[in-house]
């Protein structure tokens, strides 16, 4: 074995620790032994299926043991994988397929039957989950070592600003990205994952990942569910958690009285920026509530603030991972503490690059290695990273920078709002000025709100308009699209002209 490979990671902790728990769903229970046969059995069905190595193999599947299998199947398999979202309409999921080049797709038998367009339209070999299972396996030679700079997935960017792009995440990324964070959070004997986040997203990929190199379990939902997952960190039967805000405010809103055992020790809250109101709760129930900040270009974490910090800087990120570098640009300028700039970072878990997009590579990887986010931040005088909001975002007004993140916080606060958006729109004034979306509980007026505002934020900073409707509209990954009520105020404004 080179100094640029790695054993294969599954094969490997199948042998140091066979009889230890490595997956549970719902009641079913897999060793680490038992993972690895069921994987090395599904590759060689995957081999008797015309797979061979080094293809483009998609899966769209949703969570479940036999996804896990199919996955840890392709790496044995020597396959490059590409992670679908199954939340993704057909023409969506097409867009990729093609751009990609994906020779083959492994889907759920619902999936398909959901998209009966891509039966009709891929150009490659479909096959079902459920036959897959049934086929007879041939003979194989599994891959033993991986090489670090060799291709294990491919994920497409969530297209909150445009058409997706394929980001290009190599062995040594993933796991570099589970060093950085095991240096970070440390382990214990008896850490168990909880993934109720989805496996085709990098931050429920990268829980596989660190199962089989920490050699610690995962406790695997289908989908999330913040009774059920309460459950079972009431019960102690989880040490870590992976969420996004959102997550964690149906969770906070469901314990009710209760709490959870003192043996969850990290709830790691990635995504986007954390409400500072949320975790100022969490901090008062003794929720051990961490923001992090990472993507998928970063094959997930690359700050987090750590345990010993994290209710001494709420609304941090955190410092850069022990393999990470961080800093804050400005037009070229390295900004000085708590100047707010773009946030530009670089380690060994930053993707090589985007697949086929040549134009996107040059602008957005450097020659030295920096990553430029697109993201706006700033660093304190310690260095810890405060996420500000996305780049493209930024509401300019009368030469002043309005972060929309910083006013939702607010708005989302408030007990009558349950979500909110803000966006630009043109004023004759000053050149542009916030527009509050907003979804309600109940009734509650832009007056209303406008007031709730008023010594929260600057004067320059509070909605002029305020438009209540019954859903913010969002990609597959949960996010919200901006440019679609970017698009709605467009066409909006056109339709009145016309009038």
């Amino acid at each position: 074995m080179s100094s640029g490979q790695i054993p294969n990671w599954l094969m490997k902790r199948a042998s140091l620790t066979p009889g230890r728990m490595a997956l549970q769903f719902k009641e079913e229970r897999y060793t680490f032994k038992q993972l690895y046969e069921w994987a090395y059995c599904t590759a060689g069905k995957l081999h008797a299926a015309g797979v061979g190595k080094g293809d483009l193999v998609a899966v769209l599947m949703k969570n479940c043991p036999l996804m896990v299998a199919v996955l840890h199947a392709l790496q044995l398999a020597g396959c490059r994988t590409l992670l679908l979202n199954i939340r993704l309409t057909e023409t969506e999921l097409l867009f990729q397929l093609e751009d990609s080049g994906a020779m083959f797709l492994v889907a759920d038998r619902e999936q398909l039957i959901h998209h009966q367009g891509l039966i009709r339209n891929f150009g490659g070999k479909i096959l079902p989950a459920d036959e897959l299972e049934r086929m007879r396996p041939e003979e194989f030679r599994p891959v033993r070592q991986f090489s670090l700079d060799e291709v294990c997935t491919m994920m497409y960017t969530s297209g909150t600003t445009g058409f997706p792009k394929g980001v290009l995440q190599t062995y040594g990324n993933h796991w570099w990205s589970s060093i950085g964070s095991l240096v970070n959070l440390g382990l214990n004997g008896d850490d168990v994952w909880l993934a109720s986040v989805p496996l085709f997203h990098i931050s429920g990929f990268s829980i596989l990942i660190r199962s089989v190199v920490y050699g610690i379990g995962v406790y695997l939902f289908e989908k999330f569910d913040e009774e059920a997952v309460n459950k079972v960190l009431v019960g102690g039967k989880a040490t870590i958690i992976s969420v996004v805000p959102t997550m964690l405010k149906r969770m906070v809103d469901a314990l009710g009285g209760r709490s959870y055992s003192s043996a969850l020790r990290a709830m790691l809250v990635g995504g986007g920026p954390v409400p500072p109101h949320l975790l100022e709760f969490c901090r008062s129930k003794g929720i051990p509530a961490f923001q992090t900040y990472g993507m998928t270009e970063t094959c997930s974490q690359i700050c987090t603030l750590s345990p010993d910090e994290g209710f001494r800087r709420i609304g941090s990120a955190g410092k850069p991972l022990f393999i990470n570098e961080i800093r804050i640009d400005q037009n070229g300028r390295e900004a000085g503490p708590l100047e707010k700039g773009e946030i530009l970072v670089k380690g060994l878990n930053v993707a090589k690059g985007y697949w086929n997009r040549d134009e996107a590579n040059r602008t957005s990887f450097s020659s030295d290695g920096w990553f430029h986010t697109g993201d706006v931040g700033y660093l304190d005088r310690e260095g810890f990273l405060y996420v500000v909001d996305r780049k493209k975002d930024v509401i300019i007004s009368g030469g002043e920078n309005i972060y929309p993140a910083e006013i939702e916080n607010i708005l989302e606060s408030h007990p009558k709002v349950r979500e909110a958006a803000v966006v630009g729109v043109p004023d004759e004034l000053w050149g542009e000025v916030p527009c509050a979306f907003y979804v309600a509980d109940g009734t509650v007026s832009g007056d209303e709100l406008a007031l709730y505002c008023e010594g929260k934020l600057a004067h320059y900073k509070i909605p002029k308009r305020w438009i209540a409707i019954d859903k913010l509209p969002k990609n597959a990954a949960n996010k919200k699209l901006r440019r679609k009520l970017r698009e709605y105020l467009a066409m909006d404004q056109k339709d009145k002209q016309l009038r």
